[in-house]
């Protein structure tokens, strides 16, 4: 000590310490789980990729009458091969934990999430109904197929399903759509999941509910897969709003409380390629009980 400091100094930390042997025999087949899970996928991917060789060159040396193999490469690539390299690469560097975005299935970062409710599901259900919202239906292949049959006839359908996004590791727990005008192709939506329990937001608040909301614009190809998908407007933050203004004039909401910067404002891309803008900002939506919902404030 010099000058008379008398303070401790604190011990360092031993970072040699020897792990115990059942840490040891853990942590082994974690990586060999790891390892052998990686492989499959390369593997898998690998033998997309020949179909696709196979069915595109071999194909079509034998001349143009075999044009019509596009349409079965791109099938493979879009939902077979691309989807697979994906998930490969975002299982290598996106964390996996709430970053405040949603993921695709491939683990690509998908929308922003832009709203938070605090509520149980039955009071969260009765309040977008009763605001104008309509619940989407559940995904499977009737609905997926009615979907496609709607966009390209142009045929209404008001509980058409939204492509599943993932937080928390599942798929969204409910959505609900506010479709434009008849048009299957124009909606607005919103996906919600439930909060695991005793889970908090960064910053330490607790909420019931995250959300996606986004508005779709038209039908196009994704730009990271080419899978046939909805394209969404790009100034996410305006459709957050519309969400929560459409609450309150269904006297739904019984405060809101904003966070501030809960993220960096960006301006990016989601998992279909489309572009994203956000402020950042978080609305936490505390919900009225159901007997004060469609009534006037104050009466």
């Amino acid at each position: 000590m010099s000058g008379g400091d008398s303070r401790a100094v604190p011990a360092e930390p031993n970072h040699a310490r020897a792990d115990s042997r059942r840490e040891r025999r853990q942590s082994r087949w974690a990586t060999v789980l790891a390892v052998a899970q990686r492989l499959f996928y390369v593997a898998v991917t690998g033998a997309v990729g020949w179909a696709v060789y196979y069915f595109l060159l071999a194909r079509l040396a034998r001349g143009p009458e075999q044009v019509w193999v596009f349409l079965p490469v791109w099938l493979i690539l879009a939902y077979a091969l691309l989807p697979r390299v994906h998930r490969i690469l975002s299982s290598l560097y996106i964390p996996d934990y709430f970053i405040g975005r949603a993921r695709t299935g491939d683990g690509v970062l998908g929308d922003p999430i832009n709203l938070a409710v605090i509520g149980p599901a039955g009071e969260l259900r009765q309040a977008m109904i009763t605001a104008g919202w309509v619940e989407a239906d559940p995904l499977t292949v009737s609905t997926a197929w009615r979907t496609l049959e709607s966009t390209v006839v142009g045929r209404s359908y008001a509980a058409a399903p939204v492509s599943s996004l993932y937080v928390f590791g599942k798929k969204q727990d409910i959505a609900f759509q506010r479709e434009i005008d008849g048009n299957p192709r124009k909606r607005h939506h919103i996906r919600f999941w439930r909060c695991p329990d005793d889970w908090m937001l960064p910053g330490g608040i607790g909420v019931d509910w995250v959300g996606a909301g986004t508005y779709d614009r038209s039908v196009g190809l994704s730009l990271f897969t080419f899978q046939i998908t909805h394209k969404i407007a790009d100034r996410t933050d305006e459709e957050r709003d519309f969400i929560i203004e459409t609450l309150r004039a269904a006297n739904a909401v019984e405060s809101v409380h904003v966070i501030r910067n809960f993220s960096t404002g960006y301006h990016h891309r989601n998992g279909g390629g489309d572009s994203i803008r956000t402020d950042g900002h978080l609305p936490i939506i505390d919900l009225n009980p159901p007997e004060r919902l469609g009534t006037r404030s104050g009466t």
